[in-house]
């Protein structure tokens, strides 16, 4: 990789998106607003005292979530574009390596995701009150390589893809079995043994055990580094793997 490329790659991703108003509305803003929403969708619950709400507990988990959807689908789709535009073809006949190219997409699109989080998480915290021990700092932290990891599978994913429609149809593939799995919605002990294995390999679920860990926890714990960890390797190996498969057009 050259350092340099890299960063040209990620200066230019950034002025595009600088002037796609939708995209940057799209990043920023859609999450928060979907957080918005599953507070509104338990407002009026009853809970006895000292019972914690369901939006701590849910909420929570959609700070990590909602970015990692939404980066996926701005990723895959950006790619697809440049793609078939034939902007990928021109840059790729230049002295940029498919790694540069790759990482400094990567790089673009993680400041975009880390400004997404904090946006999410201020939301989170400063207007709906999320409760929980943990730093939101370290939410913050796990939310950006959630979103990151949707940056990365979103190029990967764009490989395969000849029209933004076949892109799309990734997230039933890729996002939706991440999402009913990683223990949102069943707790992974519950699960039969084959979900319960597959559950134990999916990018998402090292995400909802490390934020259970910073909700359980006032300070870091071991466990939670373990699994920000692994985040981060597949992520990189994720867009290693990406670079592999990139093509110079859709044909």
């Amino acid at each position: 990789m050259n350092i340099r490329m890299t960063l040209a790659t990620t200066t230019r991703v950034l002025d595009q998106l600088r002037h796609d108003h939708r995209s940057v509305a799209l990043i920023l803003v859609v999450p928060a607003l979907l957080l918005t929403a599953v507070y509104f969708l338990y407002e009026n619950e009853s809970l006895p005292p000292g019972v914690p709400r369901t939006f701590d507990r849910v909420g929570l988990m959609m700070l990590a979530i909602f970015p990692f959807v939404v980066m996926f689908l701005v990723t895959s789709i950006t790619m697809l574009r440049e793609r078939t535009s034939g902007t990928l073809e021109r840059l790729l006949t230049t002295p940029i390596h498919k790694a540069d190219l790759l990482f400094g997409y990567a790089l673009a699109f993680s400041i975009m995701a880390a400004l997404q989080s904090l946006v999410a998480t201020a939301v989170a915290y400063w207007i709906f009150n999320l409760d929980i021990k943990g730093s939101p700092a370290l939410v913050v932290l796990i939310a950006v390589i959630n979103a990151v990891l949707g940056v990365a599978l979103g190029l990967l994913c764009s490989a395969f893809a000849r029209t933004e429609f076949q892109a799309v149809q990734f997230m039933p593939v890729v996002v939706v079995p991440q999402i009913l799995l990683c223990g949102l919605f069943v707790a992974r002990e519950h699960m039969n043994q084959v979900l319960d294995n597959i559950s134990g390999v999916l990018p998402l679920t090292f995400s909802v055990d490390a934020l259970k860990e910073i909700a359980g926890n006032s300070e870091a714990t071991a466990t939670m580094w373990q699994d920000a960890l692994v985040m981060g390797l597949i992520v990189v190996g994720v867009l290693v793997l990406a670079s592999l498969t990139l093509r110079r057009q859709t044909r």
